[in-house]
């Protein structure tokens, strides 16, 4: 036997003998990781059919909702819509919450409407984009269904130079200012508006409109 082949052998008896060793002290470790491993893969996977599918389930359930209201069936969306509260999946609850009260709106049942939206405007478990939105909405309701003090109550924080909702709860407030006889203070807000550069194009065209109406009406001093 030539060097070069004892040495072969010898090599490869030392590999063998290290790799029985290795085995010996890691064999059940490593097999034990790997089926953690491939039963982890498993599970998401499972966990992400079984999310998806869930979801897609409370999609169509919230479209048969809106499908039923735009057709005027004001009870049965909102049976649907109760149920996807309970039921549903992802943000899909929420967003039924923030339907019911648009519906309920829709269906002349502007006390329910108003409850509906501060529910949600409470609830701190949602975010907080999605609760100023339901404070805005109920602001809007009660600038023809309540008081001047009923819509502050729910925009005057909205009202702030760096909220982004600043621009439609000013609105919201001068609109029910100007019903409550406060027409300087309506003024000031719908000046507010048009002074700012990041409001749309068709609300500075309402704030004009508005703002020329209150100077038109108000006695010269």
């Amino acid at each position: 036997m030539s060097d070069d082949s004892f040495i072969r052998e010898v090599n490869e008896e030392l590999r063998q003998d290290r790799a029985r060793q290795i085995w010996d002290r890691y064999g059940l470790t490593a097999l034990g990781v790997a089926a953690v491993i491939v039963l982890a893969t498993i599970l998401f996977v499972a966990w992400e059919w079984w999310t998806t599918r869930q979801a897609n389930a409370s999609g169509d359930r919230f479209s048969q909702a809106l499908t039923l209201a735009n057709e005027g069936q004001s009870e049965e969306a909102l049976a649907e819509l109760s149920a996807l509260q309970e039921e549903g999946y992802g943000a899909y609850p929420v967003l039924a919450r923030f339907r019911t009260a648009t519906v309920q709106a829709d269906a002349g049942d502007h006390a329910a409407a108003v409850a509906s939206f501060d529910a949600v405007a409470s609830d701190t478990a949602i975010p907080q984009a999605i609760r100023d939105a339901a404070r805005l909405r109920a602001g809007y309701l009660l600038v023809d269904h309540g008081s001047y003090e009923d819509v502050a109550a729910r925009v005057e924080a909205l009202t702030a130079d760096d909220n982004a909702m600043r621009h439609s709860a000013r609105e919201a407030l001068a609109l029910a200012a100007w019903k409550d006889s406060q027409s300087d203070e309506a003024l000031r807000l719908f000046d507010l508006i048009i002074a700012d550069e990041r409001v749309s194009a068709n609300m500075r065209q309402r704030a004009q409109m508005m703002a020329e109406l209150i100077r038109g009406t108000q006695e010269p001093s």
